[in-house]
């Protein structure tokens, strides 16, 4: 059996996006900015996706931009708020730990430009509060940038209550809704959002292509120069069948939100229930303030990399962590923020689902998941040690 649980690194695109993307390759191949008839039809269809996506999200259709993906809309919010700040003499910035590292690491470049950043810790489950945000913003702050949902482990974070403080204390607040947006219901004007982040491989759209909205009176710092597209804020001839597959996906992905989270939610609950019967083993996050379909647990005596391969070898797809970082041999640095160790980080397995996934899928991982991590204890010698009473068990 094969079986893909690793939608949180990327989504298949449905049969209905790619044939919402076809005529924008095949016929309807117009650069919208051009004067004549077949530019001027992929105008319209470009407008029609912007207010599509505005309509679910809740904002004006000027106030969303089209972007490469979340990792440019993450950059242009986060410098953008920066640039205004330093102009007003406040270069103070509020973020958390846990925080996707298109994020982190524009915080550093700032950083090393002499802004000055303050990382809030998360609880056990990677939370935050909206109090220590209030607590920690001071008359030079002037944003805060903190994520909806953790691309790791899946925690939802008080994000209504988060901009409440930010509204009240007047700074702008910027969220990574990467892996929120098309999953849980966002409102940006409830939720009082002044910039948010989206992208559309994470939702069954298309790879390359994404959106920021900006609530409108934020200037916008332009990160790429050229021929003034986006309202002159994001140049470069829009990517017209992928922006036409976003749309398509998002407005599926939102109009079927509550049906889709209810089955995908049941599939995770049983993935939870049946590894958290492994010995030794912790589920990390909140059990209910998480994505419908994000898994992840550490296993102690593995190494995460092992299980993968080995994983993968019996057709199970899967993670264990952010995608991005997936070469690297550094342990998590979610996992290190909520209070994991090192040896306990390295020996995790992140197992991301969606509304294609099915029960026997489920059955096949319960199975396989448990037969890898006694095989791969029985040959490592710290689980003999712990075994053994040498050492101590953590989990």
């Amino acid at each position: 059996m094969f079986v893909y649980a690793d939608n949180a690194a990327t989504s298949k695109v449905s049969p209905a996006v790619l044939d919402a993307m076809l005529p924008f390759l095949k016929d309807t191949y117009g650069n919208p900015s051009s004067l004549h008839t077949m530019g001027q039809k992929a105008a319209e269809h470009l407008l029609a996706a912007r207010e599509s996506m505005a309509r679910h999200l809740n904002c004006e259709p000027k106030e969303l931009y089209f972007t490469s993906g979340g990792s440019e809309s993450d950059n242009q919010a986060i410098i953008s708020a920066a640039k205004v700040g330093a102009r007003r003499n406040k270069k103070h910035i509020i973020t958390t730990a846990i925080e996707h590292h298109a994020v982190l690491h524009t915080l550093a470049q700032l950083e090393r430009e002499g802004y000055t950043v303050t990382y809030l810790p998360v609880s056990s489950t990677g939370l935050v509060t909206a109090e220590q945000v209030k607590e920690a913003i001071t008359e030079e702050t002037c944003l805060v940038t903190i994520m909806y949902a953790n691309n790791e482990i899946g925690t939802i974070l008080p994000v209504k209550e988060i901009g409440a403080v930010c509204k009240e204390k007047g700074v702008y607040f910027h969220t990574d809704a990467v892996q929120a947006a098309g999953h849980i219901h966002i409102d940006v004007k409830d939720q009082n959002i002044d910039m948010l982040s989206l992208s559309a491989h994470k939702f069954h759209g298309p790879k390359g292509v994404g959106a920021l909205y900006v609530r409108s009176g934020i200037p916008i710092t332009v990160l790429i120069n050229g021929g003034g597209q986006e309202k002159g804020k994001r140049s470069g001839t829009e990517n017209m069948p992928g922006i036409m597959g976003m749309a398509k996906a998002f407005d599926d992905a939102c109009n079927n939100i509550d049906a889709n989270a209810a089955k995908v939610g049941a599939l995770r609950d049983k993935l939870i229930a049946g590894l958290s019967k492994i010995p030794h083993c912790a589920l990390n996050s909140d059990p209910k303030l998480r994505l419908p379909g994000n898994v992840n647990f550490c296993f102690e005596g593995i190494e995460g990399e092992s299980l993968l391969l080995l994983l993968d070898s019996k057709g199970i797809c899967a993670s264990s962590g952010s995608a991005c970082a997936s070469g690297s041999l550094d342990p998590s640095h979610v996992l290190l923020a909520i209070g994991r160790p090192h040896e306990i980080a390295h020996g995790s397995l992140r197992l991301s689902l969606c509304e294609y996934n099915t029960e026997e899928e489920m059955d096949y991982i319960l199975q396989e998941v448990p037969k890898v991590v006694e095989y791969l204890r029985n040959m490592s010698p710290m689980w003999k040690d712990l075994i053994s009473g040498k050492k101590n068990f953590t989990l």
